[in-house]
């Protein structure tokens, strides 16, 4: 998968929790678990339907660096590269 066909996966899963957000509007830089008041029970929904997506694994630790748009795509295009 490549860059943008990442960015348009998490923005698909995020679409899904958040279906009423104007995500063309969203801040690529904010964390969006706020901005679109995600609870960590969804939020832990939106990365295992990432991982479930690309076969890869997020371990806990690493849940900080999937709250941003930018942060998220970075971490997994770094991920699927391997």
């Amino acid at each position: 998968m490549n860059k943008a066909d990442i960015h348009h996966l998490i923005l698909e899963q995020l679409s899904e929790l958040a279906p009423e957000a104007d995500l063309d509007e969203l801040d690529q830089e904010i964390d969006f678990r706020e901005a679109l008041d995600i609870d960590s029970f969804d939020f832990v929904r939106f990365i295992t339907g990432l991982s479930e997506a690309l076969g890869v694994e997020v371990p806990e630790e690493d849940y900080t660096k999937l709250a941003t748009l930018v942060g998220a795509e970075a971490y997994l295009c770094q991920k699927t590269e391997k």
